[in-house]
């Protein structure tokens, strides 16, 4: 993996990255990176690499860390997006490296934490995007929304066989978005890491996992936790801000399933199972994803440790 020349920027250009699948204690693990960093005479800040973050509103169902527990370190790339909007990796790519960028100027160091996995390899790898053509994403979303995610896997698969099955046959906007590709450019679409990615400048990266068990166990019970703490009530505000419309946040796991129950398409029980086997399912994805990442330092949140050792690789 060699390194993206980026010539002019002052001072250490390295930051960290803490990656891993939901659950496993990202956003803790960052704040005592920070904590460890600030002792050694170094500030940093966090930048959210979580798809789903990015949008206000949705704060219960995306477990975003309430400013109260953020322990006064400054925060970005949360909020920034109304439900309505369309996220996209070119999009994310190109904001957070504008912020990193000013954070290492300033000479502090940013931490990437999130599990979106696409978001994160955009920000830190040397990915080249294709370009987009509106008619034919209309088309395809189209064709997602009145016919469903299993009939355009199911044109994937037929063309574009790998894609189809790298995917998987849950993610309906990536589909989308590689059918658009492939109509566009001709070519297959490029779903994993290029061979010899290149970096932007000088990532750390640090990966959490936990025991299979331990985790379904926890991600159940964050499910249930959400419900408890309003998650319905949280879809209900949003609705009238346009929800639904949001081709990216209406379909953001749990929220799709909270929206159902307002609908009366499901009970909550349904709702809350269906939330979990998606959640599970969406957990073994980013642990498959990630581990695919080259040079990555495995640990447990919460060993002292860890953090100490990422620290060390940040500014000795």
């Amino acid at each position: 993996m060699g390194e993206a020349p980026d010539p002019g920027h002052p001072g250490s250009d390295r930051y960290a990255v803490v990656v891993g699948a939901t659950g496993t204690g990202k956003s803790a693990f960052a704040l005592d990176l920070a904590d460890e960093l600030a002792r050694r005479g170094r500030a940093a800040e966090v930048v959210n690499a979580d798809a789903m973050q990015l949008y206000r509103g949705m704060d219960i169902g995306t477990a975003k860390l309430p400013v109260a527990e953020r322990r006064g370190m400054a925060h970005h790339l949360l909020d920034e997006l109304d439900v309505t909007d369309e996220a996209s990796v070119e999009w994310y790519q190109r904001r957070a490296r504008e912020v990193m960028a000013a954070i290492l100027a300033n000479g502090s160091v940013p931490i990437l934490v999130g599990g979106s996995g696409l978001y994160v390899s955009g920000a830190i790898f040397d990915f080249r995007f294709p370009g987009t053509d509106a008619d034919v994403r209309e088309r395809y979303e189209t064709m997602l929304t009145e016919e469903g995610v299993g009939a355009v896997h199911r044109l994937l698969r037929d063309r574009d066989p790998a894609a189809a099955a790298a995917i998987g046959s849950f993610n309906g906007r990536r589909m989308v978005r590689a059918l658009e590709v492939g109509e566009i450019t001709g070519e297959p679409f490029a779903v994993g890491l290029p061979e010899d990615a290149l970096t932007w400048r000088s990532p750390q990266v640090v990966g959490l996992a936990e025991e299979r068990a331990i985790l379904v166990e926890r991600l159940d019970e964050r499910v249930d936790t959400m419900w408890h703490d309003g998650l319905v009530a949280e879809v209900e505000a949003l609705l009238p801000k346009g929800l639904e419309q949001g081709v990216t946040a209406s379909r953001a796991i749990g929220y799709a399933q909270a929206i159902a129950e307002v609908r009366g398409e499901l009970s909550a029980t349904e709702a809350q199972d269906a939330t979990k086997a998606l959640t599970r399912r969406y957990a073994r994805r980013q642990v498959s994803w990630f581990h695919r990442y080259p040079r990555v330092t495995w640990a447990h949140a919460g060993q002292p440790e860890a953090v100490r050792a990422a620290a060390d690789t940040l500014v000795g």
